[in-house]
C-alpha cells in the first residue's frame, strides 16, 4: 500500500512540473519580442541611472500614434484621380444627325414608311423630327429652321459642355473639394467647381436648348436626343487614386531623427521628457536587435528564469502552508489558468497602439478576488503578488504599473476574505477605486504629471473597478462548475434550511435535526479556535445525517413514544439497519449533487468505530466467540481532515452528554475526555492533521457549549403536577 502511494505522489509531482512548464512557457511567449528588457521609462520621471550613451548608432522611432496620426494626414492630403477623356460628344451628335436626315429623305423619296427608331429617342420625338423635315423639303420652313440648323445648334450646346468638364459623379456624392485631373503621366490639381457633375451637365443642356426659342414640340424631342450625347470626360481612377494613398503614406517617415554612437541618450537626474523617452524606447529595440541569435536565446534563457523563479516561489509556499492545494492538481491548473489569462490579457494590451492608458484594463483585482474566495485571503494575496510581478514583467518590468496592482488587488483580497453572500463581491469596487486612484495620484505627484493625464488614468481605473467585480462575479460560478470547486458562498447558499435536503430532514427526522444544528454550534466554534474553516465544518455537521431520513424511525432521537424499534430486532438487524444511513446518506448527498467536500462528512463522522450497544448486546445473546466485531464497526474512512474531526468528535460528544440524566460541569468534562481519549485510543484521528494542542482547546470549547446548553434549571412551583398532566388553579 506504501508502494502504490509512492507511485501516485511521483505521477502527481511530474504532472505539477508539466503544469508549471507550461505556464511559464505560455508566459514567456508573451513577453515583448526584440527588445533589451532593463526597465520601462515613464515620461516626467526622473532618470536615476548614470549617463545613457549610445553604443551604436540608431534611429529614433517616433511615437506610434504620432505615426499614425501623420499616416492619416497623408493619406487625406492625396486628391483623387480623374482620368481626362477627349470629349466627341460634338461629333457623335453630328454624325447621328446626319444619319437620320439621309434615311428619312431616303424613305421620303420612295415615300415608305420610316422604319428607323433609335431606342434612345422615342416614337414622338422622331414623329416631331419626321414633321419638320417633310416640311421643310416643301419650302414650309425658314432656312434656320432646318433641321441642319437644329442638330448644329444641339451639337454646339453639347460641345461648350463638355469643354467644361464633366465629373462621372452625381452632384448629390461627397467628394473632396479638389481633384487631381490626369492626362497622360501628369496630374493636375482643379478646384471641382470648375467643372460639372453629371446631372448638372444634363441640367445646363435643357435650359440651353429651351434658350433657343424652338417650339415646345421640338424642344422636347431635341431635349431627349441631345440628352443621350452628354457622357462624363472625367472619369474616377480608383487604382489610381489607392496607389497615390499608399505611395504617400509609404513617404511617411517612421522615425524622427537618428542617435549618433557615443552620443549620451539621456543624462543622469534629468527629467525624462517626451523625446527623451523616444530615445530610451529606441535604444532598447536597436539593443535588442543587435544582439543576433546567440542573443535572444539567452534573453529568452533570461526570460524564463525570471517566471520560474516567481512560480517556484510560489509552489514553495503552497508546499509549506497549503499542502491540500499543492496536492490538488485541479487546483493548480486552476490557479495556472487564471495567471495565464492575466498575462494574455497584458500581452493584448501591449500591443494596442492608442493614446491612453489602456493597462488600467488588465484585471488583476478580479483575479485576487476569485484566487481569495476559491481557496483563502493569505493564499489571494500571495497569488495577487506573484501576479502583480508578472504582469509588471510583461509590462518592461514596469515598477508603478506593478505597484498599482499589488496596492489595488491586496485591497481587494481584504474585501472578499470573510465574504458572506455574492453580492458582497460588488462592495470591492470602492476598494479597487481607492486603492487605484491613490496609487496614481502618488505616482503621478512624484513625476510631476499633468492633471489631464491623471484624470484619464482616474477615469480607466474607475473602469477597472467596476468591471472586476462583475468579472469576479461571472468566472466565479464557471470555475465552480467546471473544475467541481467548493467555496465558502457555496457553503453558505448550502446551509440554508430551504435546501431539499435539510428541509426534508427537518420534517421526517426532527430529532436528528435538532442534534445536527446543535452539532453544527459545537463544531464551528471548535473550528474557529483551532483554525479550521469553520463554515464547512458547521455546513458539513448539517449535512452528515441525511441518511436518516430514509428510516428516521430507527434512530432513538427521532422516537416519539416510548417504544424503541430496535427492542423487537435481533442486533445483527438492528446494526444492519444503523449501518446503512451512511450509504443512504451518500447516495442522497451523490442525487442532491453535493460537493464532495460536504459528502466526505457523511462516512468519516463515524470512522471506522465499532457500535457498541448492538455489539455487546449480540455478545450476551450469542456468545463472545460467535460474535464478529467486524460486523458492528461503520465502514470509514477515517477522518481526513480537520474539519471532519471535529464533527466525529462533537458528535459523539453531544450524543453522550444527551444522554446523562442530570449533567452537571464534572459529569459533562468527563464524557467529553472519554469520547477524545476513546478516538484517540482507537487510532480514527491518525489520518486528520488535528495536534494534541488543537484537542485541548477542542475540549475547552465543546466543555462551554454543552455546560451551557445543558444548564440546571430553577423547577417552577406545582412542575411535577404540570409535568403529569394535573391542572392547578391560577393564583389570584
Amino acid at each position: 500500500m506504501k508502494e502504490d502511494k509512492n507511485i501516485i505522489n511521483q505521477t502527481g509531482i511530474k504532472r505539477k512540473i508539466i503544469i508549471g512548464l507550461i505556464t511559464v512557457i505560455l508566459i514567456v511567449m508573451m513577453f515583448p519580442k526584440g527588445e533589451s528588457i532593463e526597465s520601462e521609462v515613464t515620461e516626467g520621471a526622473i532618470w536615476t541611472n548614470d549617463d545613457l550613451i549610445a553604443p551604436l548608432s540608431f534611429p529614433i522611432i517616433k511615437d506610434k500614434q504620432d505615426y499614425k496620426n501623420e499616416v492619416k494626414t497623408a493619406e487625406r492630403s492625396v486628391y483623387p484621380v480623374f482620368n481626362s477623356i477627349p470629349s466627341r460628344s460634338s461629333d457623335s451628335l453630328k454624325s447621328f444627325a446626319k444619319y437620320i436626315i439621309s434615311v428619312v429623305d431616303e424613305n421620303l423619296k420612295n415615300q415608305s414608311e420610316i422604319n428607323l427608331n433609335p431606342t434612345f429617342l422615342s416614337a414622338k420625338s422622331f414623329t416631331e423630327f419626321l414633321t419638320l423635315h417633310r416640311q421643310q423639303r416643301n419650302g414650309n420652313l425658314k432656312k434656320n429652321r432646318a433641321l441642319e440648323n437644329i442638330f448644329n445648334s444641339a451639337a454646339v450646346i453639347t460641345e461648350s459642355i463638355s469643354k467644361r468638364g464633366i465629373l462621372d459623379y452625381e452632384s448629390s456624392a461627397t467628394i473632396r473639394d479638389s481633384i487631381a485631373v490626369r492626362i497622360g503621366n501628369v496630374d493636375r490639381i482643379e478646384p471641382i467647381s470648375k467643372f460639372l457633375f453629371y446631372d448638372e451637365a444634363r441640367k445646363e443642356a435643357r435650359n440651353k436648348i429651351r434658350e433657343l426659342n424652338y417650339s415646345t414640340e421640338i424642344q422636347d424631342a431635341l431635349i431627349e436626343f441631345t440628352i443621350h450625347f452628354i457622357y462624363p470626360n472625367l472619369v474616377f481612377n480608383q487604382e489610381a487614386t489607392n496607389l497615390e494613398i499608399e505611395q504617400a503614406k509609404n513617404n511617411v517617415s517612421k522615425y524622427a531623427g537618428i542617435v549618433n554612437e557615443n552620443e549620451r541618450i539621456i543624462a543622469k537626474h534629468d527629467r525624462i521628457t517626451k523625446q527623451a523617452k523616444l530615445k530610451i524606447e529606441s535604444y532598447k529595440e536597436a539593443k535588442g536587435d543587435s544582439i543576433g541569435s546567440e542573443g535572444i536565446v539567452l534573453q529568452l534563457i533570461g526570460k524564463f528564469l525570471h517566471i520560474a523563479f516567481l512560480i517556484t516561489i510560489l509552489a514553495i509556499y503552497l508546499y509549506l502552508f497549503r499542502k491540500k492545494i499543492f496536492y490538488d492538481n485541479t487546483k493548480i491548473i486552476l490557479i495556472s489558468i487564471i495567471v495565464v489569462f492575466i498575462s494574455f490579457v497584458t500581452y493584448l494590451v501591449n500591443h494596442i497602439t492608442v493614446k491612453a492608458p489602456v493597462h488600467f484594463l488588465i484585471f488583476v483585482p478580479a483575479a485576487s478576488m476569485i484566487f481569495t474566495i476559491v481557496f483563502d485571503s493569505r493564499v489571494g494575496f500571495y497569488l495577487t503578488v506573484i501576479l502583480s510581478l508578472i504582469v509588471g514583467a510583461l509590462r518592461g518590468n514596469d515598477y508603478t504599473f506593478m505597484a498599482m496592482n499589488f496596492i489595488a488587488g491586496g485591497l481587494s483580497v481584504y474585501t472578499v476574505r470573510d465574504i458572506k453572500n455574492r453580492t458582497q463581491i460588488f462592495r470591492s469596487f470602492i476598494f479597487i477605486l481607492i486603492g487605484y486612484t491613490a496609487s496614481i495620484l502618488a505616482f503621478g505627484l512624484e513625476r510631476f504629471a499633468a492633471a489631464e493625464s491623471m484624470l484619464i488614468e482616474f477615469a480607466f481605473a474607475a473602469s477597472n473597478a467596476l468591471i472586476s467585480p462583475v468579472l469576479t462575479y461571472g468566472l466565479l460560478i464557471f470555475f465552480e462548475r467546471l473544475f467541481n470547486i467548493t467555496t465558502d458562498l457555496t457553503l453558505l447558499e448550502l446551509s440554508n434550511f430551504d435546501r431539499p435536503l435539510l428541509r426534508d430532514l427537518a420534517r421526517k427526522a426532527p430529532g436528528t435535526f435538532n442534534h445536527s444544528m446543535t452539532m453544527g454550534t459545537i463544531a464551528e466554534a471548535a473550528a474557529e479556535v483551532i483554525g479550521a474553516n469553520a463554515l464547512l465544518a458547521r455546513v458539513g455537521a448539517y449535512y452528515h445525517d441525511i441518511g436518516k431520513t430514509i428510516s428516521p424511525q430507527g434512530f432513538v432521537e427521532n422516537q416519539m413514544n416510548s417504544q424503541n424499534l430496535h427492542e423487537n430486532l435481533a442486533p445483527e438487524e438492528s446494526i444492519q439497519l444503523i449501518l446503512r444511513h451512511v450509504n443512504e446518506g451518500v447516495e442522497l448527498a451523490k442525487q442532491n449533487k453535493l460537493p464532495q467536500e460536504l459528502i466526505d462528512f457523511i462516512p468519516m463522522h463515524h470512522g471506522t468505530t465499532v457500535s457498541t450497544y448492538f455489539y455487546e448486546k449480540a455478545k450476551k445473546l450469542y456468545g463472545d466467540d460467535k460474535v464478529k466485531i467486524e460486523d458492528y464497526r461503520y465502514p470509514g474512512p477515517k477522518p481526513n481532515s480537520k474539519e471532519t474531526a471535529i464533527v466525529m468528535l462533537a458528535d459523539g460528544c453531544e450524543s453522550a452528554v444527551r444522554s446523562i440524566t442530570e449533567p452537571d460541569a464534572a459529569k459533562v468534562e468527563n464524557m467529553i475526555n472519554n469520547i477524545f481519549n476513546t478516538r484517540l485510543k482507537e487510532g480514527q484521528l491518525d489520518e486528520s492533521p488535528i495536534t494534541f494542542s488543537d484537542i485541548s482547546k477542542m475540549k475547552e470549547s465543546f466543555l462551554s457549549i454543552l455546560i451551557s446548553q445543558h444548564h440546571r434549571r430553577i423547577k417552577y412551583p406545582k412542575q411535577d403536577d404540570a409535568e403529569q398532566g394535573i391542572i392547578t388553579d391560577k393564583e389570584n
